[in-house]
């Protein structure tokens, strides 16, 4: 196959979602669709009894969320797909925000009962900015929930979205008896048998006939159309276009859970995503079809397998080829690496792969040299942009629990921080380290993975910060930044790239530090140079 035919057969996207909607469901019936797995894991109650494919870390199996973005990638009709499955929990919003710079199309899963959700709004908002297409999947149809109307208005209204709906149900809950689906004029009937993986599918091209009444009844029939009717009366007609740069949303209906609506999702899904897209960097626009290999790293994960400490650097492939035991250049290290055993994944399972195109996600195994935003090429100076670190909500001292392993305790802190779990700040004053997180959360996990992949302990001792902000001042050598160095001293640091972080004890210090010191900026994310 051609370089172009690659690019071509590959769709990379991610799955977002609020807690809880069903979106790690979604992602193991789209890999049992493709035939990637025989079975799925079936995530109950939050009490796993068989782990889901793409949850793999231990913490995730106890709680049943999803804390780290996994990579699954699997074949569909000549399709190679690339699912990035993100975190929904809040706590682990910034990893899904970086996530959402190596994606080229998003499926946002919405749950039929509770609707928008918090969350949910966040990172539409985050997706809207980037004008990344999205498919909304409306979930869990088989249970009580909100009328589809009610729903779709929601969706435009909280999420500033336009949709046009490509399948209608018949029913909801108790009364839900399938779903017709407008793109390809189908009728899909609900068996409620979960174990069926591919429901029967029966080509209702004309929905006056009776056909429609012996399938779903009289009185379902009858709103069918009405509905059907008042669909292609209120809302506009598909539009690729449209759709490609974030001006439309197709939505679909269904139930993960019970392998519903799935296939129709995905059979759409590989016939409008988008290819792999190009992307900005601070110098030019690079394309996907350029021969020369360029990526960026938007993710490290450390220890993915406990017994070897092996880091992970997620790379996306934005052009040309990535292959085994080539050297590319680190460009911020200004050094040539060269990777023997690049891999590809599914979800723990890795395998070793001689070359990845446009829209892959390779993990490269990595001795301490990368950070997330850093990019890869094949000589050129080039920085992908738009992998900030947001200002955390949450900060606490870190205090070291056993002296005696305080190499352990400093090297993973140092790891874990490269990885982005959360922020590190060290006080100018006194050295004391500081954690800064989105949620509270994350300091559960940075315990738990501190202790049990570096044999380190720590406690946290609680610290009144409202906020860190990056200081960037006009001059360095004015007489106010000086002045604002001298009498802020106690409330400085420097994060991990050694920027000058200012941390405000509430809102009005900072409002008042702001007016009082108008010649230096301050920054709530990390990526304004």
């Amino acid at each position: 196959m051609s370089f172009l035919q690659e690019i071509e057969r590959r769709r990379t996207f991610g799955i977002i979602s609020h807690p809880d909607a069903g979106k790690t469901t979604l992602t193991e019936k789209l890999l049992l669709f493709g035939g990637a797995i025989q079975e799925a894991g079936a995530v109950k109650s939050n009490k796993i009894k068989k782990g889901a494919t793409s949850d793999f870390m231990e913490i995730e199996r106890q709680r049943g969320i999803s804390v780290a973005t996994s990579v699954l990638a699997f074949e569909y009709d000549g399709i190679k797909i690339n699912i990035l499955d993100t975190p929904g929990h809040k706590d682990f919003a910034e990893d899904t925000f970086r996530t959402l710079t190596a994606v080229d199309s998003v499926i946002v899963v919405i749950d039929v009962a509770k609707g928008v959700e918090e969350q949910t709004e966040k990172l539409v908002e985050v997706c809207r900015m980037r004008n990344i297409p999205m498919i909304v999947f409306i979930n869990k149809l088989d249970r009580e929930g909100k009328d589809a109307f009610d729903l779709l208005d929601e969706v435009e209204q909280k999420l500033g979205l336009k949709v046009v709906p490509l399948s209608c149900p018949i029913g909801m809950g108790y009364d839900f008896k399938g779903i017709y689906n407008l793109w390809e004029q189908n009728i899909n009937l609900f068996s409620g048998d979960s174990r069926k993986n591919i429901e029967d599918t029966i080509k209702v091209s004309d929905l006056d006939s009776k056909e429609l009444e012996n399938l779903v009844g009289l009185t379902a029939a009858k709103q069918l159309r009405e509905e059907i009717e008042l669909i292609q009366g209120i809302y506009p007609a598909f539009d690729k276009n449209a759709y490609l740069q974030g001006e439309l949303q197709p939505v679909f209906f269904g139930s993960a859970l019970n392998n519903f609506g799935v296939r129709e999702l995905l059979d759409c899904f590989v016939q409008i995503a988008p290819q792999p897209r190009p992307k900005q960097s601070e110098e030019r626009l690079v394309l996907p079809k350029e021969e020369k290999f360029t990526g960026f790293v938007f993710k490290i994960h450390a220890n993915m397998d406990p017994n070897h400490r092996d880091r992970l650097a997620f790379v996306k492939i934005v052009s040309g080829t990535f292959e085994r035991n080539k050297p590319y250049l680190h460009v911020r290290n200004g050094k040539k690496l060269k990777f023997s055993s690049p891999n590809a994944f599914f979800a723990e399972k890795k395998q070793i792969v001689d070359i990845s195109f446009p829209g892959d996600i390779v993990g490269l195994h990595d001795t301490g040299n990368f950070k997330i935003g850093d990019t890869l090429t094949e000589g050129e100076h080039i920085n992908y942009k738009g992998i900030p670190s947001f200002s955390p909500e949450h900060f606490r001292y870190i205090n070291n629990a056993d002296p005696l392993k305080s190499k352990q305790l400093y090297k993973g802190i140092d790891q874990l921080m490269d990885e982005g779990v959360a922020q590190l700040f060290t006080l100018e004053l006194n050295g004391r380290k500081i954690i800064g997180t989105v949620g509270a959360l994350q300091y559960e996990v940075i315990q738990y993975r501190l202790e049990h992949e570096y044999g380190a302990k720590c406690t946290y001792e609680n610290l009144n910060v409202h906020k860190a902000c990056w200081v960037e001042p006009q001059e360095k050598n004015n007489e106010e930044f000086k002045e604002f160095l001298r009498v802020k001293q106690r409330f400085l640091a420097k994060d991990k790239q050694d920027q000058l972080v200012f941390l405000a004890d509430s809102h009005f210090t900072l409002q008042m530090t702001v007016q009082k010191y108008p010649s230096i900026s301050f920054h709530l994310t990390s990526e304004y140079h």
